[in-house]
């Protein structure tokens, strides 16, 4: 049986600490990795100015897929760059409609909500994401740390990413 693929979508801006653990952690259990820049191969500047290397393009991993799970990692400038990204919502809307795992963490869930997927979930963000969130009855909110909605994984920032991680590893049913 082939092993389970993520795909993380590293944009400039992504909190470091929701990129590493997730791909540590599903790695760890066997999970076969593609952590994909959103503008190219080139090493990415995150939010705390840690440099992190993809390991491909997001185009190139795109041509790469169906995947198990798409990974979006928060940070406020990394979030708003995967929400104005189109080829983002393509392949958002694809997972969507193949009924694969989506898994947001932080602000990621806010990309969710600007290419229109998961609408009708409960889902959870950081704290101060919540309000842009909730703009319209899109979502129902949850105060949770991890919330499992369906195909929707969402988390609350970096202090729950490795509960997060293991809920990517582990999701339960429906995933």
């Amino acid at each position: 049986m082939a092993s389970k693929r993520a795909l993380v979508i590293l944009a400039k801006g992504a909190e470091e600490m929701e990129t590493v653990i997730p791909v540590d952690v599903m790695r760890r259990a066997g999970i076969k990795v593609t952590v994909a820049g959103l503008a190219g191969k080139d090493p990415v500047q995150c939010s705390r100015d840690v440099m992190i290397c993809p390991d491909t393009s997001l185009e190139d991993a795109k041509t790469q897929g169906p995947y198990d799970v798409v990974v979006l990692p928060g940070g406020n400038l990394g979030a708003q760059n995967l929400s104005e990204s189109p080829m983002v919502k393509e392949i958002l809307k694809e997972q969507e409609s193949r009924k694969g795992l989506i898994a947001a963490i932080c602000a990621g869930p806010t990309a969710l909500l600007a290419h229109e997927v998961g609408f009708g979930c409960k889902v959870t963000t950081h704290p101060l994401a919540k309000d842009k969130m909730m703009n319209g009855s899109h979502y129902s909110y949850s105060e949770s740390r991890v919330e499992k909605d369906g195909l929707i994984l969402t988390s609350r920032g970096p202090g729950t990413s490795f509960e997060f991680a293991l809920a990517i590893v582990d999701p339960g049913p429906h995933a």
